[in-house]
């Protein structure tokens, strides 16, 4: 690859399985060459960015690489536990895993404003890596998930999953290895690494994980309904055929409650908003018919399985004028 963040005109796309190996086996040779033997740490989100340059990095230079997991207790449903099982466990990589939850939340407690919580979410990712950067010797590679699409779009990589903005005493040389693929391309190079197609398949997650989706001001009530529905909902989509049909999917627990009825008793909780939608480029974006029957089941499924959640309503507004995600 060459160190240009320009794609050269001529550079072959990945598009077949051999195609993807013959990349593998060359970034191999090329951040082996690149790291030596010194060591390189990542942020592992688990997304498929950062999860295929772990992997790659795993058979360049195996226990030289220091991931960190940081749970901030925004991720999905069996999130931070695939990237152990499948790091740790499977691939037997050197992998920091930090319990943040309390932290993050606490954070956030009372903030509303979607941008302030952003802010925080990033912000404090950033000094968590920090901390845990400090505690290792002998770093001097940062490897990042950034992918051509980043480039093009903003000219920097990417922040939140990807740790841009250290300070100085945590300035390392960077390890792209991916920065001149499509995610299409990155997706065929996960298949070829071997990742389960769970993670290379994953549907997109927005940096600040389900902070956007349990809008207003997060409780911890509220982000467990939100992260139960979700599961459910993945589930059923799973089950009945839409799951790779449909380009993103998901619910929403707005900051808000309604009367209802339950166990012949008047209630007052919260409804879940589950949103269905497909698109090429995410600037536009098309509502999924979900089949009335289905939905039936799943709106069942989530009034009896989550707690604190009376209704269930489908978003069938396109983008635009809704955008994709609620904040």
């Amino acid at each position: 690859m060459t160190s240009s963040n320009v794609r050269p005109a001529d550079m072959e796309r990945i598009t077949t399985p051999a195609l993807a190996e013959k990349f593998v086996n060359e970034q191999i040779a090329e951040l082996r060459a690149q790291i030596g033997n010194k060591k390189v740490l990542l942020a592992l989100s688990g997304g498929v960015d950062s999860s295929v340059v772990a992997a790659l990095l795993i058979k360049a230079v195996g226990q030289q690489l220091v991931c960190v997991h940081v749970n901030h207790g925004l991720l999905r449903k069996g999130e931070p536990e695939q990237v152990v099982k499948v790091f740790r466990d499977e691939m037997h990589a050197n992998l920091v895993y930090v319990d943040a939850i309390d932290r993050f939340l606490d954070k956030l407690a009372g903030v509303a404003d979607p941008e302030q919580k952003r802010k925080i979410i990033g912000g404090e990712f950033i000094r968590v890596f920090e901390e845990e950067a400090r505690k290792l010797d002998g770093i001097e590679f940062l490897a990042q998930g950034t992918i051509y699409p980043d480039i093009l779009e903003s000219g920097a990589v990417k922040s939140h999953h990807n740790v841009g903005g250290l300070p100085e005493d945590l300035k390392f040389e960077l390890v792209e290895p991916i920065k001149l693929l499509f995610k299409d391309e990155v997706r065929m190079v996960g298949k070829a690494l071997g990742l389960p197609d769970g993670m290379v398949f994953r549907q997109p997650f927005p940096g600040p994980g389900l902070g956007v989706r349990c809008t207003g001001a997060i409780t911890r009530d509220r982000l467990e309904a939100v992260r139960e529905s979700d599961a459910i909902l993945r589930e059923e989509f799973a089950k009945n055929g839409l799951e790779g049909k449909v380009w993103q999917y998901f619910t929403i627990v707005p900051d808000f409650k309604s009367t209802g009825v339950k166990n012949d008793k008047r209630s007052w909780e919260w409804p879940v908003i589950v949103r269905a939608v497909n698109t090429r480029d995410a600037m536009t974006a098309t509502v999924e018919n979900i089949p009335y029957e289905l939905m039936q089941h799943i709106t069942a499924r989530i009034i009896a399985e989550v707690p604190g959640v009376n209704r269930v309503l489908y978003d069938c507004t396109p983008k635009p004028t809704g955008t994709i995600e609620w904040e």
